[in-house]
């Protein structure tokens, strides 16, 4: 899949996990026997104290501060092994009501980095809260998952592609490919997933000192969040989950719904285009589409080099075209990107969609601590999106299997989207070669017995559809409040005034609007 985050423009946004066991908390956030399943005691974790400070690094705000808390590795043995995880906040300017915490989704979006460029838009909720945000494990700051100094330059930054018409030679360069990730993933990746983020959201919950969750979760987001519903039901606070994602879809009905959904995006961004005289492909909207494909398939043939050392591909340029398509006002600098690429050759302004803004290639990383902002690995949200989809996902097909469908695939993706179908394609069999994922949010994450909670479902959606807030809901049982949002765009808080308000009113003052209610795509 393509990193499903939400749309802030300042910043470019779409495995083996263990079973989940709750803990029993009790009291200010301490567990009772501080225990999960396996007999392992977390209390040193759970009694831990956030220590903030003043943020270092380039372009940080002076009022954000900066922190970390320290994991497990392993949840089932604690005391082999631990991470920190980097975490920030703008602190309440009113009167405390505790901590709103807030992922942004990807999987693979950074936390820190993503508060920092777009903290404007939740300073009305410092009314009441602290504003934290996290890298959560094998991302950013995190011990930052990544597939080698090699893999950036390649599709969906994993070095796989499905060009060969021999099923068996593409599913050899795909377990090379994993193999490769393997390799320079680091300890983190047999532990990285949504299973264990959850558990390591409620140990931040405990060192923040607040009693329950409260929580704000876009795209991906929105399964960490009714993960974490589903363990520890009784620490769930004011919970909002915008532009919901599928907890139950396998990931080839994913990877057809985000082609779907993209080309419909791009169709809109061509029209917009071709009405500008400065467009790089022409004023003719049908002509510029297919530009669109003669470029993509123009790279693929023929890279172009990138100040890193790396070829920027067809493939590169379809994922950065993805990320950029999210919001509107992301399409004026796509625009620039794009003519800055096809008539000077420069790979500046699209590689910062590509990467999401990510630091240079690294071979060595720091074991558990903290990675400084100029080491992240290039490649880690593609890396760390692959391997936290991977962890999710008990669907592992065998060879024979794959090698009898992937025709069929072909077909389907392609038909889907000309541009985007090959890209999902190849993000789908990435899994293929990597230990099976965990089926807990397949089958256990359901009628939650939580405080109501609001889910956010955007109708012009491309990477979460509307249908999947329905679901999700459903699925979630009668905790779900749905708030039909009937605009354009991915997620609604960042794009609507009337969403954005009603998130606002229920994070601070616990007011809900009816489910069902909507707001239209004037607001």
């Amino acid at each position: 899949m393509l990193a499903k985050l939400s749309t802030r423009p300042a910043v470019v946004r779409r495995c083996a996990a263990t079973g989940a066991t709750a803990l029993a908390l009790v009291g200010a956030g301490l567990p009772a026997a501080a225990r999960d399943g396996t007999g392992a005691d977390l209390t040193r974790f759970y009694r831990q104290k956030v220590t903030f400070s003043k943020c270092t690094g380039e372009d940080m705000p002076k009022d954000l501060q900066c922190g970390r808390v320290t994991v497990p590795l392993d949840y089932a043995r604690p005391g082999s092994g631990t991470l920190d995880l980097a975490l920030a906040r703008y602190r309440s300017t009113g009167r405390k009501h505790g901590s709103v915490v807030l992922n942004f989704g990807g999987p693979g979006a950074p936390g820190v980095s993503e508060l920092a460029a777009g903290g404007h838009d939740f300073m009305d909720l410092t009314d009441n809260y602290d504003v934290v945000s996290f890298d959560p494990r094998g991302v950013g700051r995190s011990s930052p998952v990544s597939c080698g100094d090699g893999a950036f330059g390649t599709s969906s930054g994993t070095g796989a592609s499905t060009r060969s018409e021999d099923p068996r030679a593409v599913l050899a360069q795909v377990k090379k490919a994993a193999d490769e990730c393997a390799e320079n993933a680091g300890p983190v990746l047999p532990h990285i997933g949504t299973v264990n983020s959850a558990r390591d959201l409620d140990v931040i919950r405990a060192a923040l000192g607040d009693k329950k969750l409260n929580y704000l979760g876009f795209s991906y987001g929105t399964r960490l969040g009714a993960v974490y519903a589903a363990q520890f039901p009784g620490k769930v606070g004011r919970f909002v989950l915008d532009g919901v994602d599928t907890l139950t879809e396998p990931m080839s009905e994913q990877g057809v719904a985000g082609a779907e959904g993209q080309q419909t995006a791009l169709d809109d961004f061509t029209d917009w285009c071709a009405e500008d005289v400065a467009c790089p492909f022409g004023q003719d909207a049908r002509d510029a589409r297919e530009q669109v494909v003669r470029l993509v398939h123009s790279l693929d043939e023929d890279p172009v080099p990138t100040d890193f050392g790396q070829d920027f591909t067809g493939q590169d340029l379809v994922g950065a075209i993805g990320q950029a398509l999210y919001s509107k006002q992301l399409w004026p600098s796509l625009e620039r990107a794009i003519a800055e690429l096809v008539e000077d050759g420069d790979t500046r302004g699209v590689l910062g969609f590509a990467t999401g803004g990510a630091g240079l290639p690294v071979r060595q990383r720091a074991n558990g601590g903290l990675v400084d902002e100029n080491d992240v690995p290039l490649d880690n949200l593609p890396a760390a999106l692959m391997a936290i989809d991977c962890a999710d996902d008990p669907d592992r097909p065998g060879a024979d299997r794959l090698v009898g469908e992937l025709g069929r695939l072909r077909a389907e993706y392609e038909q889907a989207s000309p541009v985007f179908g090959r890209y999902r394609l190849t993000q789908l069999l990435m899994c293929y070669g990597r230990p099976k994922g965990t089926d807990y949010i397949r089958e256990d994450v359901r009628d939650v017995r939580t405080p109501k909670m609001l889910l956010v479902g955007t109708r012009g959606d491309p990477a979460t559809p509307y249908r999947w807030t329905v679901e999700t809901a459903k699925r979630l049982g009668s905790s779900a409040v749905v708030l039909d949002n009937r605009g354009e765009g991915h997620t609604g808080y960042a794009s609507s005034k009337c969403v954005h308000g009603k998130v606002d009113t229920f994070l601070l003052y616990g007011t809900l609007p009816p489910s069902g209610s909507s707001c239209g795509p004037e607001d």
